[in-house]
């Protein structure tokens, strides 16, 4: 990656960096869907320099990179987050430093606490079902292999485009978890559309992007 661009989140007394981060990254998203080279396939990436650095877990700041600055220019990051701009702060695109370390940062797929409850209610109704045993009674005992919840990764609430399309009344909502793995240097692997490097990648070839 020889091109980055940053942009940096503006909270406010009334609106939370959180807040904030939803709606910056979900049109951050939605841009790299709109410019995806190819399924689930983007040549832009995305870097959070601050990660775990500062009280939020993400920090304020956000950095876009490409290997050519035209695409960068193509993608015009400014135009999605227009109507943001009060809240975010987009930068000129720049060269990389020729400094730099390399991270890889990949979306870890954790379960939710709503997703735990929702299975556990499923799993207790079918048991019910099989067992003749009241449903109370199964719910009870299965609360005792209930699994843990273990959020310490980073995350933003992101709103599912298909699901909002296929049914508007459904809860859309979902928690991105992003892990960040030190590397000796950069192994040229692929990104998806949230900019994070692929699943499709392995361990030799990650999506890498410099750190700074």
């Amino acid at each position: 990656m020889n091109y980055y661009q940053e942009i940096t989140l503006l909270p406010d007394a009334e609106i939370s960096l959180g807040f904030i981060w939803q709606n910056v990254f979900q049109q951050v998203h939605i841009a790299l869907v709109e410019h995806k080279v190819a399924q689930n396939r983007s040549d832009i990436a995305v870097g959070f320099p601050q990660y775990q650095k500062v009280k939020f877990p993400l920090g304020s700041k956000l950095r876009l990179f490409a290997k050519e600055q035209s695409q960068l220019e193509r993608l015009n990051i400014a135009k999605w987050l227009n109507r943001l701009e009060d809240y975010a702060h987009v930068k000129g695109i720049k060269p990389v430093p020729d400094e730099v370390s390399y991270v890889s940062f990949t979306r870890k797929n954790v379960k939710s606490p709503e997703r735990i409850e929702r299975e556990m209610a499923e799993k207790a109704q079918r048991w019910s079902q099989k067992s003749d045993k009241p449903l109370e009674e199964c719910l009870a005992e299965l609360e005792q292999t209930k699994p843990e919840l273990n959020i310490k990764h980073p995350f933003i609430f992101l709103h599912s485009q298909q699901t909002k399309a296929k049914a508007p009344d459904k809860n859309s909502k979902y928690p991105l978890f992003v892990t960040m793995q030190e590397r000796e240097n950069d192994t040229n692997g692929t990104f998806d559309c949230y900019g994070l490097s692929a699943k499709v990648n392995d361990e030799n070839s990650a999506g890498c992007v410099p750190q700074f």
